[in-house]
């Protein structure tokens, strides 16, 4: 018996296969036009904006491009390295998220369940109705929060300083917990470290081991995130860029502390809060997107299951408005571009990441497959997910995708 195969059928396969390799194979970028990332940066570092930069290009695969610019020192003119360390700040947040949707993958817990059958002391929380300098009037909510509240920064859950400077999480999370509620849950979008931090605690108490070490063990380890950590060795401490801000006197840059981890970076007493107590590499960060652009795979080892890593990464926030800047909506965990305009206007729909208070940035395009990572540390700017210092580099990468 002869097999026929028809034109028509054989062209389809053609197409086919052509548009697959589109769509699954390496992107194309420009080299010469790469190479203009530095010098793009370093204005930044002449006008005395940034102290300097590491700037990261990556594919879900591999890097494509990682170059330094301007001091990690401004005193002792020690040059800035591919290999500095950075505080990033709520670019922690992804990946607390990214620890609970674990456990959601091992069946122990729901997006969707409330908060107090893991944190019983969230049951009968009350919510503020009315608020003035002398008089506050408290109701019940019309119901509960829910981790996917937390995780979207909708559950109304106000925020407070630690009661105390090496407090544990429980204690922290209990302070929250005794705190009314801001506004009916679901409601409003209104960024909330305190959700986060309480998202941390909960991993904690499903997995039965504190939230760093679970972190450590099932996302930092797998993915070879080796200088990522809420506790730095010596060693790393010595590779750390000095965090500067603005001096109204000289018109350069002074240096700052980080304002709320003080005392000894090696200090493994202070609290790891889950919403932004993180150190690390433009290189680690770059795996961890990598590993969500792979939906959920790195190096054929699986971290999250494809289900979770979509969830987390569309738009769980309807027509909330949400972010820092126009256009955006949340995830689980990751903010979402949901009408790219402005300092997103270069990235697609659907394009996910997270900033941290210092100006650093982490966005992954998976329309485009591209991955860009920010490393800087410049405390007071006006909006860091608007910054200028961001939109330059977004868009000269951008500018090399072929």
């Amino acid at each position: 018996m002869k097999t026929r195969i028809s034109l028509t059928g054989l062209t389809t396969c053609i197409i086919l296969v052509f548009f697959s390799q589109l769509v699954i194979g390496e992107v194309r970028f420009n080299q010469e036009r790469l190479n203009q990332i530095p010098s793009a940066m370093q204005k930044f570092v002449d006008d005395n904006v940034i102290s300097g930069a590491v700037v990261l290009v990556a594919d879900k695969d591999k890097v494509r491009f990682c170059e330094s610019v301007g001091y990690s020192d401004l005193k002792t003119k020690r040059k800035m390295s591919k290999d500095n360390i950075f505080w990033i700040a709520s670019m922690t947040k992804p990946i607390t998220a990214v620890a609970l949707m674990i456990l959601v993958d091992e069946g122990k817990v729901s997006v969707d369940d409330p908060v107090e059958k893991y944190l019983p002391e969230f049951k009968n929380q009350w919510m503020i109705e009315e608020k003035t300098n002398d008089r506050m009037v408290l109701v019940k909510p019309p119901r509960p929060i829910t981790i996917h509240d937390l995780l979207t920064h909708t559950s109304g859950l106000g925020d407070l300083p630690a009661p105390r400077p090496h407090c544990t999480l429980a204690e922290l999370v209990m302070a929250y917990s005794q705190q009314p509620l801001r506004f009916p849950p679901g409601s409003k979008w209104e960024y909330s470290n305190a959700g986060i931090n309480t998202v941390g605690r909960i991993v904690e108490v499903v997995s039965g081991i504190p939230y760093a070490d679970f972190v450590e063990k099932r996302i930092f380890k797998p993915l070879g995130m080796k200088n990522t950590t809420f506790w730095l060795t010596k060693s790393q401490v010595e590779r750390v860029a000095k965090s500067y801000e603005p001096d109204k006197t000289t018109g350069g840059l002074k240096e700052t502390t980080v304002y709320f981890i003080q005392g000894d970076l090696t200090d493994k007493k202070r609290t790891p809060f889950p919403a932004g107590g993180l150190y690390s590499t433009a290189e680690d960060v770059c795996k961890f997107y990598q590993m969500a652009l792979n939906k959920g795979v790195y190096n054929g080892k699986r971290i999250l299951s494809e289900a979770a890593i979509n969830q987390m990464t569309t738009t769980q926030t309807g027509e909330i408005k949400t972010g820092f800047t126009e256009g955006m909506s949340y995830g689980l965990g990751f903010a979402v571009v949901k009408e790219p305009q402005g300092v997103t206007g270069m990235l697609s729909k659907g394009t996910f990441g997270h900033g941290g208070a210092y100006g650093t940035e982490s966005w992954a395009d998976p329309q485009k497959g591209v991955i860009y990572i920010l490393m800087i540390q410049r405390a007071k700017l006006p909006n860091a997910d608007a910054s200028d210092i961001r939109r330059v580099f977004q868009q000269t990468a951008a500018n090399a995708i072929e």
